[in-house]
Formats: structure tokens, sequence, C-alpha cells
């Protein structure tokens, strides 16, 4: 990455209405109906937006959710316009100076209004769901057998809703819970829709060699339907583990950030910033895993 692109990606604003700078992407208004989504390389674990970015990771993000989005346009509508630059509307001047930085890692999309629920679909027992069955024996409410191991793949795939935090963690609700924040009839059709995508998208995965363990999805209401919006069964928002590989009773090699997460609980971090720089071999091997993932997944190339 040349030292223009790193001050492009990380550092300075393009000359637009900035509506938002998440921990990983950059929310532009174009206007009062579209909007630019730029994904940076910035990583972010247990929340908190780490020192080190991994390289090309926003490409991967974008181009892997423009994939899902497309796959996907039969069950549900999304919001992504074009990951084309040159049909985005930008001004010459933007284009001329930024085009090269936002190449393959910003999308056009429809305005939206946003659901305050990131919706969880898990098949098997991992994470932050191990935790709580560790203690409760229940994942958000929903009680399970005893006896589960780690990484186990569950009787049955579960929705595990949590709440959308801008700043800190977010917190695991009950479906009850998302009925209270968005009506009932919108909560059921959330649950619905999130684990008809998560078996759509497992299937598809598996016969990559894939086993996704769970996902988020995000949705936003836009022109009265509920629409699919942010990103799509990629590392971010998915655990990813090689089919051929897999092994429960342990923690699984993965194609997504549980490196990180792995390096940062090894050292024992109290998840809470400051956060410690990543050595160069963490950093190397998350992108590779990126990228593998991408390339298994959609069987291309990543436009880099």
């Amino acid at each position: 990455m040349t030292n223009k692109q790193h001050k492009v990606i990380f550092e300075t604003h393009l000359p637009l209405t900035l509506l938002a700078r998440g921990k990983v992407r950059d929310i532009y208004s174009i206007d009062e109906h579209h909007l630019l989504i730029i994904a940076t390389d910035r990583l972010s674990a247990f929340d908190v937006i780490l020192p080190n970015p991994i390289p090309c990771r926003g490409k991967v993000l974008t181009q892997l959710s423009a994939f899902w989005f497309e796959h996907f346009q039969d069950l549900v509508p999304h919001h992504l316009i074009t990951t084309d630059i040159e049909k985005m509307g930008l001004n010459q001047n933007i284009l001329a100076e930024f085009s090269e930085d936002l190449s393959g890692r910003t999308m056009l999309v429809h305005r939206t209004k946003p659901l305050p629920v990131e919706c969880v679909a898990r098949g098997y027992l991992a994470g932050s769901a191990w935790q709580e069955y560790q203690k409760n024996q229940s994942i958000c409410g929903i009680t399970l057998p005893p006896g589960l191991s780690q990484c186990q793949q569950l009787p049955q795939v579960l929705f595990t809703p949590a709440t959308k935090a801008s700043q800190g963690h977010d917190e695991n609700i009950d479906i009850q819970q998302v009925c209270e924040l968005v009506g009932e009839k919108l909560g059921d059709q959330l649950r619905k829709i999130t684990l008809k995508l998560y078996q759509a998208g497992s299937q598809l995965a598996a016969s990559k060699g894939i086993l996704i363990a769970d996902t988020k999805f995000e949705f936003g209401v836009w022109q009265n339907q509920l629409i699919l919006i942010d990103e799509a069964f990629t590392p971010d928002s998915s655990r990813f583990w090689p089919k051929d590989q897999y092994e429960p009773g342990h923690d699984q090699p993965s194609f997504d950030k549980q490196i990180v997460r792995n390096f940062l609980t090894d050292i024992g971090w109290n998840r809470e910033p400051p956060p410690p720089e990543l050595p160069p071999d963490i950093i190397e091997k998350t992108a590779q895993a990126y990228q593998e993932a991408f390339r298994r997944l959609t069987s291309r190339e990543l436009v880099l």
C-alpha cells in the first residue's frame, strides 16, 4: 500500500458529507436517497478498533458482500446499487484524485432506515455462544441439551440476535426483546429471513469446502420493504472453518478474524482500549485467510 493510499483510506476525508466513521466502514452521503460506503482495512476485535490495518481486507469485504447480495437477490432485496465507481455519480475531481483508492472497496447503496438489531444465526457452538452455554446451558434465552462440546454442530440452527452498539460491546438479546425494538411482525420476519439466508449460504459454502459456524446480518427498511444492508457472509460477519479440518471439542482453524481474536486472548488483553499492536505474522496470516475465503467461496480472484 502506498503512503497516499494509506492516508486516503485511514486519515483523509473525501470531499463529501461524512455521515459516520465506524469500526470498519466510512459512510458518506451522496444525496438524500444514496450513500457511499467504503470498507477500509481497519480491523476491530471484541468491538475495539485495532492499531494495525489488514492489507486488502476492505476489498475482500466489499467484493464478497457483492457476490452474496447477487446470489441472494431472489431471497431478499438488498441495498447495493453498484461497486463500479464510474457509475456512482461522483464528480470528475473526486474520480481523478481518489479512484485508485476507492476501487474494489466501495459500494453505492440505497439509503435505508437501519433496524437496531444484529441478526445472528448459529449452526455451531462457538465464540460467545459457547461461553454462554457453559454458564447457563442456553443461548439468548434458548435452552440447549446438556453435554454439548465446543464447536459442536447444534441440534438446529438458532436465531440469536444482539443489540447494535456504535461504541462498546454488542449485547445478546432474545426474540422477545427484538419484537419490543422493532415490533412483533418485523421481528418474526427478521428471524425467518436470517435462518433462511444462513441455510442457503451454508449449503453453498459447504460445497466449496467451508463450514459457516455462525454469521450476522443487518437489515433496513427501504420503500416500506425489509432489505439486507451492510455486508453478507464475510470473514468479519461470520466464522468460516475449513470443512476438511473440522473436529468438535476445541477451537477450529479459520478463514476469518478468529486468528486475531485468538492472539489477543492468548496474550491476555482485557478487551478494553487501548488495544495492543498486532505482530507482522498475525497480520499476514489474517490477510491470507481473508483472501483465501474469498477465492474459495466465489471461485474468483480478488480485484486488487
